[in-house]
């Protein structure tokens, strides 16, 4: 055997090994930062690249989508790994005077004095609340529903999956994101944007308080809810 029959096959196997190896979940970042899905008819043809293991990561990398892609499957994807959690472990007692953020805000948006489960005035139950989603006046504590106007899994996909943990716990426990309202139209909400759900009533004065504080905390749009909110906005606060 010749020395040149030896070196061939190790050649070989040298670029086998130097290759990226990609499998049908791999998302292949070309070296011109676009982010190719398995279902891109470029996958196949983008022999060099850096793979992620999904399509949030490679965009969080830097990557883009290919011309003409949609976002939503990105927005999908970071949908997927969020969790309460992420924000904090239920609401956060930071000046440790055993009143919670929930307790704090049914106590700022009370109209009567407060009423306390015990004498250490750590629980409220009840007062005098007008929901600012619909007008109605609610008495017992049990009904309301600390809401976050911008919502904590809205904002996770928006930008806040980056945050550090702390930063989300403050978003979390923010006065300036927390309203008492009804739990029913709460739940009604959830995670929803401006572009999705909006209360019954005070529609301006909930859409200005959601903007400015998706503003505060440097969350992003993408163009096409930009111009949605635009709209919106100008629909509901000329």
């Amino acid at each position: 055997m010749t020395f040149k029959s030896l070196l061939f096959p190790c050649i070989l196997l040298n670029l086998i090994l130097l290759t990226p190896l990609a499998n049908a979940n791999t998302i292949k970042k070309s070296n011109s930062g676009i982010c190719h899905e398995s279902t891109s008819p470029y996958y196949e043809r983008t022999k060099n690249f850096t793979s992620f293991d999904s399509l949030a990561s490679c965009i969080d990398a830097g990557g883009r989508l290919p011309k003409g892609s949609s976002s939503s499957s990105v927005s999908k994807q970071k949908s997927s790994n969020y969790s309460r959690k992420m924000f904090g472990h239920g609401w956060a007692d930071s000046n440790k005077d055993c009143q919670d953020s929930r307790m704090e805000t049914l106590i700022t948006y009370s109209l009567s004095p407060i009423q306390f489960k015990t004498e250490k005035k750590c629980m409220v139950i009840s007062g005098k609340w007008i929901s600012p989603f619909s007008g109605e006046t609610i008495y017992s504590a049990s009904e309301i529903d600390i809401d976050h106007v911008v919502p904590l899994k809205w904002a996770w996909i928006h930008g806040a999956n980056h945050w550090t943990k702390a930063k989300r716990v403050k978003f979390a426990n923010d006065p300036a994101n927390l309203l008492s309202v009804e739990a029913r139209l709460n739940r009604q909400k959830v995670a929803k944007g401006l572009n999705a759900w909006l209360p019954p009533a005070n529609q301006c004065q909930y859409i200005s308080r959601f903007i400015r504080v998706y503003k505060t905390y440097n969350l992003e749009l993408s163009n096409k809810e930009q111009v949605s909110y635009d709209k919106i906005r100008l629909q509901y606060c000329s």
